[in-house]
C-alpha cells in the first residue's frame, strides 16, 4: 500500500474514539467516578482499622470481641473489567457491614444478644436478679429471658476547631416494660456526645457518675450495674464532663476530671413531704486517677474523687457530701484486682441504697451516714477463658434510719466466662445477698445464672 493510502487509514484510526456514542463515553465516565467512590472507601476503612490497631496496642485487657483486619484494594493499576467487578464486589460487602447516616458519617452498629436462665431464693421480692434480700419469704423464682440484650449505635464525626474528633455513642436494652415476653420496652442506658483532642475530652450525656465508672465483671446483671445497693454508685444520669490528661514521661500520667451530675433523688425517703422534693438536682464531681505502666500486662490507676450537692426537700436542704477511691492493680498480664470505696452521707442520689436521708420530725431531717464499696479480683486464665470473684457492702448508720430500713447490704459472687467463639459467650454465676433491716433480722437469697451471648 502506497503512503498516501496509509494516511487516510491513520486518520480515520485517530478519530474513532471521536466518533463512539456519547452514552458509552457517559458510561465509563460512571464506572470511573464509581472507582473513585470507592477508592475513598477503602481509604477511609483502613483509617480506622489503623486507629483501632492503635486502640488494642494500648488496651490493658484482651479485647471483648476479635476484630477483622480489613485491607484496602488496591484497584488503580486493573484492568477496566476487573476494576468493575471489584466495584460492584466491595460495594456489596459495603451495604452489608455498614449503616448510612443522613449526614453521610460513619456510623457502627454493636451490641449483644443475651440470653439468662436463671433460679432464685425464697427471698427474691419478685426480682429476676436481686438486689436486696426481701423482709419475707415468697416462691422461689426461676425463669429465662433476653431483656438484658444490649443494643448500640457508635458514630464517627467530623473534625473540628483545634483538631478535635467528635464521636457519639447510644446503648440501648429491652429492661424497660414488665416481665411478660410480649411487653418489652426499649430503654436507653447510656449515651454521650465528646469531642477528644490530644490531651482533653469534652462530653455531654448519660452515664454513670465519675466517681464510681468501674464496675465488675458478669453476665448475670447487665440490665444495671454489677453490685447495685451493694456498694457500687451505678446510677446512669444526664451529665457534662471536662478531663485533661497530663503526661509524666511515656509510662505515667495523671487525668483530671470535673463533671456537673443530675442526681436523681429517691421518693421513698420523703414520705408525706413527697411533693416538695426535687427530685434532681445538680451536683459538682471530681476525678483524679494516677496511672503507671511498669511493662507489658502490668499496671496501676489509683484515683480519688469527690461528689458534693443539696436535696431540696419542704424548702429545706440536706447536704449530700461523698469522698470516693478507686484503683486497678495489674501486678501481673493474667491478674487484676479492681475496685472503689465510698465514705460521706446521702449517698442515694448517685445510686446508693434509696435512703438518703430520713425524717425526724416536724420540718426535720437528717442525712443518712454511709459508707461502702466494692473490690474483684480476675484471673485471665486464658484467651478464651476468665474467673471473676467480686463483693460489696454498703452499710447505713443505724442512728439515723428509721425502723424497717436496711442498714447493711453485702453481696458476693463468683462467675467463669468462656469465649466459645471469637463473639460467642458462656457464663455461669453464683452469687448470695445478705440483707440486715433496722429492727429485724439479717436475710439473704440466692442467685444462679446461666448466659450466653452473641457479640455483634
Amino acid at each position: 500500500m502506497s503512503p498516501k493510502r496509509r494516511y487516510p487509514i491513520l486518520w480515520l484510526i485517530l478519530l474513532l474514539p471521536a466518533l463512539l456514542p456519547a452514552q458509552e463515553r457517559t458510561d465509563l465516565q460512571r464506572i470511573l467516578e464509581r472507582l473513585e467512590r470507592l477508592e475513598q472507601e477503602n481509604r477511609n476503612l483502613a483509617e480506622e482499622v489503623h486507629a483501632l490497631r492503635s486502640e488494642l496496642a494500648g488496651a490493658r485487657t484482651p479485647a471483648p470481641s476479635a476484630i477483622a483486619t480489613v485491607a484496602p484494594v488496591n484497584v488503580s493499576q486493573a484492568p477496566l473489567e476487573e476494576r468493575v467487578a471489584v466495584t460492584e464486589q466491595r460495594t456489596e460487602e459495603l451495604s452489608q457491614s455498614r449503616v448510612e447516616a443522613g449526614q453521610r458519617l460513619p456510623v457502627t452498629l454493636t451490641g449483644m444478644v443475651l440470653f439468662n436462665a436463671f433460679l432464685n431464693g425464697h427471698a427474691n421480692g419478685g426480682a429476676q436478679a436481686p438486689l436486696t434480700a426481701a423482709p419475707i419469704d415468697s416462691v422461689s423464682g426461676s425463669g429465662a429471658g433476653l431483656s438484658q440484650s444490649i443494643i448500640g449505635l457508635r458514630f464517627e464525626g467530623p473534625r473540628v476547631l483545634g483538631g478535635g474528633r467528635v464521636r457519639g455513642t447510644i446503648d440501648m436494652d429491652l429492661w424497660g416494660g414488665t416481665s411478660s415476653s410480649l411487653n418489652h420496652l426499649v430503654r436507653m442506658r447510656v449515651a454521650s456526645i465528646q469531642i477528644d483532642w490530644k490531651n482533653r475530652t469534652l462530653m455531654a450525656g448519660q452515664d454513670k457518675p465519675i466517681i464510681a465508672e468501674r464496675d465488675p465483671e458478669s453476665l448475670s446483671q447487665v440490665a444495671f450495674s454489677p453490685l447495685t445497693a451493694a456498694g457500687n454508685l451505678w446510677l446512669w444520669q444526664p451529665q457534662v464532663r471536662f478531663e485533661q490528661r497530663f503526661a509524666m514521661g511515656e509510662n505515667a500520667g495523671v487525668r483530671a476530671r470535673a463533671s456537673v451530675y443530675q442526681t436523681s433523688e429517691p421518693l421513698a425517703s420523703a414520705g408525706s413531704y413527697q411533693s416538695s422534693l426535687s427530685t434532681a438536682r445538680p451536683a459538682l464531681q471530681g476525678h483524679f486517677q494516677f496511672w503507671r505502666q511498669f511493662g507489658a500486662g502490668t499496671r496501676i490507676e489509683i484515683a480519688p474523687g469527690f461528689h458534693t450537692s443539696q436535696t431540696r426537700v419542704d424548702g429545706i436542704s440536706i447536704p449530700s457530701r461523698l469522698f470516693t477511691i478507686d484503683w486497678l492493680i495489674q501486678p501481673l498480664a493474667k491478674v487484676q484486682v479492681t475496685g472503689t470505696y465510698f465514705q460521706g452521707r446521702n449517698a442515694a442520689g448517685v445510686g446508693g441504697l434509696r435512703q438518703g436521708f430520713t425524717i425526724t420530725g416536724v420540718d426535720r431531717f437528717a442525712a443518712v451516714q454511709a459508707s461502702g464499696g466494692w473490690a474483684q479480683f480476675a484471673y485471665l486464665a486464658t484467651n478464651r477463658l476468665t474467673f471473676n470473684v467480686y463483693a460489696g457492702q454498703e452499710s447505713d448508720r443505724a442512728a439515723d434510719l428509721l425502723r424497717g430500713q436496711i442498714a447493711r447490704n453485702f453481696a458476693y459472687a463468683a462467675n467463669a466466662r468462656y469465649r466459645i467463639g471469637s463473639n460467642v459467650l458462656l457464663g455461669v454465676e453464683a452469687n448470695q445477698v445478705r440483707t440486715t433491716y433496722v429492727g429485724g433480722a439479717t436475710r439473704l437469697v440466692d442467685h444462679y445464672d446461666l448466659a450466653l451471648g452473641y457479640l455483634f
